[in-house]
């Protein structure tokens, strides 16, 4: 039996950019402060989990959950001393993605600013990529 022979040839590339890959999701310094309380008041919980859902009149919705443990498929953002994880099913829905928490006189929430998204509801809880 002869043994085959592979050939391979080296080229070197000038003038290629590298294109910076995108953040799979940043947090505002308001969302950094928030996720900190609320974690700080769950001993026991290390990050918080953020996920989507078949919900609503227009698909997806967002779902956030305390983890005590990063799943093996579980994407990690690591920001000013915060853990986020990203669950498989989410990670392409939220690329480039910027979490936000804002308070008014009537309601507090995280709010999702994605440039992916192609519509909303009216009442903007869902979503469609």
């Amino acid at each position: 039996m002869s043994a085959s022979v592979v050939r391979a040839t080296i080229r070197a590339v000038s003038k290629r950019k590298i294109l910076p890959t995108r953040a799979a999701l940043t947090l505002t310094p308001a969302a950094v402060n928030r996720i900190s309380l609320l974690l700080k008041n769950k001993p026991g919980f290390i990050a918080m989990k953020v996920g989507v859902r078949t919900r609503g009149c227009n698909g997806l919705t967002y779902t956030l959950d305390y983890t005590k443990e990063k799943d093996k498929s579980d994407e990690e953002v690591l920001q000013d001393g915060v853990r986020v994880f990203i669950e498989k099913k989410a990670q392409l829905t939220l690329l480039g993605t910027e979490m936000d928490y804002v308070e008014s006189k009537l309601s507090s929430e995280f709010v999702f600013n994605n440039p992916n998204i192609k519509g909303t509801c009216g009442c903007g809880e869902s979503f469609n990529i």
